[in-house]
């Protein structure tokens, strides 16, 4: 191997054009591959930017020849020489039309033959990937990932700082307030049996800073939730977190719809329409049986609970009596479409959402047919049709059930997968909309209490107010998320902003004074001290780059991602440490956790 001194880069590869045909250049990076035609030797050369065929001949002096006879897949070269026209161009590539007619060579350093091959849309399975993540991120595809997740916070940092935000960090080592999400722990040698805890947000801190007089805040923020692992998550992952001084919810998303009509424009060159379509939950669960709605295409819900009633059919009348409802998705031309076969698999996907089944009726030339056709009379299906709007050659999906949740849920998800199954998705089309007036509160089961929708810091809208401690099924926050194309890119809320509603909140989600006093004392003892109205929203920085690069996973816009059991395979971690450390850290580990 060569040293690495003589040959010093003066433009990437992907940089090369005719108009620098005669000119003298050097450039770095890996053999792609190498093509021997005996007297003639091209090796194409890939960095970041692009790939650029390095030519050798009967011209080159003979040790560089000898040399570039040696390269191997991957190797690390550094190579002079002069720009040329190249005799067969390849235009598929911007820089087909050029090679570097090489004059030095440097090999850099060696490789083996690695894992997989370096290509475009590589299909080597996930776990080899991460396993060698550095090679993964040579690929074209992966380089032009990372480039646009540079490009977004770059844009970001640009438009906040013309709004006159300031780029504050927060802590990462804070105290451990659970509510919602569990912590990740940090042991304290200094002082042995106390913790930190990894920020799940900057919630806290952000709004101490609009108390301590900052007005407009925002940071590219590090956080860390230790949950179960979908496609969308991550254990460690990033927001563009931001929060404003004397605003209400107008100005907050008028902000955001400025930064998102920048990101758009800078980042893909689309226009999107504002201000931005807005619907409040309880009409997105209404319509679309979701408060995170796909608007790229129709297939709304409609509710027959009324209609079915008083029907003889059980399935139906007996959801509605015990609180429920009954809901159809009617599917314009889904009568061909799904065959019974596949209406039994549909029924097996809405079983996934806690469905009990899947109700059907087929509208051909012939008449309705319908898995409950003896159960009722004639007029009571066709009230049905009637108010789903349902034609010849439809096909109307119904689930009920005595928990509004497992409707909306089922029907929401199934809207969405018949959509995918019927090719009513176009690509290359996004679709925003806020999603307002959000519940303040939800039952939880599993905890036997009420909890936050958001989180305990979301004011409550004025005129329900009252309501967080008389009516909490009922009470609306001033919270509001902003959806693309059915997935949650950000969510923010008006906060509470004075001592006596945040108490009340705190009351409400059933913690004492004094609980409330130990976990959040110190957010309520700066209230007393003259807090502004102030509000916020947080993106997923990670989900906003999946949505743009059209990828699948928020693993692929992550440089070294976390797979499903939360670990990382390219480190092995987490992994064991030094009975030294833990010692140190005044931690000892059962025998049980061992086996």
């Amino acid at each position: 191997m060569d040293k690495f001194g003589s040959i010093k880069r003066t433009v990437w590869c992907g940089a090369a054009r005719m108009e620098d045909v005669g000119r003298e250049i050097a450039v770095c990076g890996w053999v792609q591959r190498r093509r021997d035609l005996g007297h003639l030797l091209f090796v194409d050369l890939r960095d970041r930017t692009g790939i650029l065929q390095l030519a050798f001949d009967d011209q080159t002096d003979r040790a560089v020849f000898e040399k570039a006879l040696s390269l191997r897949s991957e190797y690390v070269l550094a190579a002079r020489g002069r720009v040329r026209e190249r005799s067969s161009k390849n235009f598929d590539i911007p820089t087909g039309e050029v090679e570097l007619e090489v004059t030095e060579l440097q090999i850099l350093a060696q490789s083996e033959t690695p894992p997989f091959e370096i290509v475009e849309d590589s299909d080597v399975n996930d776990v080899l990937r991460l396993k060698h993540r550095y090679l993964d991120l040579r690929r074209p595809d992966m380089v032009r990932i990372l480039q646009l997740r540079h490009k977004i916070v770059k844009c970001a940092r640009d438009y906040f700082d013309e709004q006159g935000f300031l780029e504050i960090e927060t802590p990462m080592l804070t105290k451990s307030t659970p509510e919602g999400a569990r912590d990740y722990l940090v042991p304290s040698r200094v002082h042995p049996g106390t913790f930190y805890a990894l920020p799940q947000s900057p919630q806290q801190y952000k709004q101490l800073l609009m108390v301590a007089g900052v007005d407009r805040y925002f940071q590219i923020a590090r956080c860390f939730r230790d949950e179960d692992l979908r496609a969308d998550r991550q254990p460690e992952f990033t927001q563009i977190d931001l929060e404003m001084s004397f605003v209400d919810e107008e100005d907050v998303i008028a902000i955001n719809e400025g930064f998102l009509k920048r990101v758009f424009k800078s980042v893909l060159g689309v226009d999107i329409e504002t201000p931005i379509q807005r619907i409040p939950y309880r009409e997105a669960m209404e319509r679309f049986g979701s408060d995170k709605p796909d608007l790229r295409f129709g297939l709304e819900l409609c509710n027959i609970s009324d209609v079915v009633a008083n029907c003889g059919f059980k399935v139906f009348s007996g959801p509605v009596a015990e609180g429920g409802s009954v809901r159809a998705l009617c599917v314009p031309g889904g009568a061909k479409a799904f065959p019974r076969k596949q209406i039994d698999a549909l029924t097996d996907f809405v079983k996934t959402y806690g469905a009990k089944g899947l109700a059907w009726m087929r509208l051909s030339d012939e008449g309705a047919t319908s898995s409950f056709a003896k159960f009722m009379t004639e007029e009571e299906t066709a009230a049905i049709l009637s108010r789903c709007g349902a034609n010849t050659g439809d096909l109307v999906l119904i689930v009920g059930d005595a928990s509004n949740k497992v409707v909306f849920a089922a029907l929401g998800a199934l809207r969405c997968e018949v959509a995918r199954r019927m090719n009513l998705i176009p690509e290359g089309v996004y679709k925003l909309v806020w999603v307002t007036e959000f519940p303040m509160f939800e039952y939880s089961e599993e905890e036997g209490r009420y909890v936050a929708v958001h989180h305990p810091f979301t004011a409550p809208m004025d005129e329900d107010a009252d309501l967080v401690e008389t009516d909490r099924a009922n009470c609306r926050a001033k919270a509001y998320d902003i959806v693309l194309n059915g997935t949650e890119l950000g969510g923010g809320s008006i906060r509470i902003s004075t001592p006596e509603m945040q108490t009340k909140m705190f009351r409400a989600l059933g913690l004492t004074d004094a609980d409330a006093q130990e976990r959040f004392g110190h957010l309520l003892t700066a209230f007393k001290y003259g807090a502004p109205p102030h509000g916020g929203l947080a993106y997923g920085l990670d989900r906003l780059v999946m949505l743009l690069a059209d990828a699948e996973s928020i693993r692929d816009v992550i440089a070294f991602p976390k797979v499903q059991n939360a670990s990382e395979l390219m480190t092995n971690c987490p992994d064991t440490v030094d009975p030294k450390q833990l010692e140190e850290l005044h931690i000892t580990i059962s025998a049980a956790e061992t086996e």
